[in-house]
Formats: structure tokens, sequence, C-alpha cells
């Protein structure tokens, strides 16, 4: 179980968060529940709670990943998996396409910024989603509030 959970993390970072199109289409509905939820703050104020499903995945990482290209994640600690929770700690790199409102770093600028992630399993499956990150950091190598 342990190796199939930690497979499972390393699909959802290694592959999810590259993907585009009906492959990622395809992937959060191979990843996540239907009533996955995604813990993390949002920009809008709206509730965690809010954001479910494998629509809703999809849709973070296309917001996050249009904003990037030339995107790598590294995992640098994990996956650690415990009971139906697996964590990791990892380093994001790529270069600022544009498009982040308030942004004064030119497109083409590279960026990188470290998170962590903790999932809860539920089968085969992922059905909770909580993340950390460096949002400040990566605010401030794009001069979000500099201008």
């Amino acid at each position: 179980m342990t190796d199939d959970v930690k497979a499972r993390y390393r699909r959802y970072l290694e592959q999810a968060w590259t993907a585009d199109g009906e492959r990622l289409d395809a992937l959060a509905a191979e990843l996540v529940t239907p009533d996955f939820v995604i813990h993390q703050a949002r920009t809008d104020g709206a509730p965690a709670e809010q954001v479910r499903g494998p629509a809703a995945l999809t849709q973070l990482i296309r917001e996050s990943c249009a904003l990037f290209r030339d995107v790598s994640t590294v995992i640098e600690v994990g996956p650690i998996v415990d009971g139906d929770l697996v964590a990791a700690h990892w380093r994001f790199h790529g270069t600022y396409a544009g498009g982040m409102p308030g942004a004064t770093a030119e497109p083409g600028t590279k960026v990188q910024f470290a998170g962590t992630d903790i999932l809860r399993s539920s089968g085969d499956r992922f059905a909770e989603y909580w993340v950390v990150s460096e949002g400040m950091s990566l605010m401030a190598q794009l001069g979000v509030g500099q201008g």
C-alpha cells in the first residue's frame, strides 16, 4: 500500500502538474475522488470546502500553469506515507510567462519557490489536499505589490 500511495503522489506531482487538455482531465479523474477537497489559502476569499472534485483540481492546475513555462518540480523530501496520508516537500522552477495581476516582472523571469503537500487517500484515489507554499516569495520574485 505504501508504495502505491508514493507512486500515486509522484503521478500527481510529476504528471498531473505538467499535463494539459484531455490528459489532465483523465489524470484528475484517475487520481482524485469525486468529492476531492483542496485546502488552500485562496485569493478570492472563498472557503476551501467550496473547491471540490476533479474539475476543481484541473482548474487549479490550469490557472497555475498558465503563468509559467519550462516548469520542473523536484521532490526534496518524501514522499512520506503514514496511514492514509502522504506528505512531500517540493521545489518549483519555472519561467514566468506573464499574466499575473499586479506583477511587474517581465515575461521570461526565472522563478523558484518551495512548498509542502499533504494528501489523504481514500481507496485508490486522493480525497483531500493541503498545500502550503512560499507564495510570498513567488510574489516578491514577480514584483507583485512593488509597482
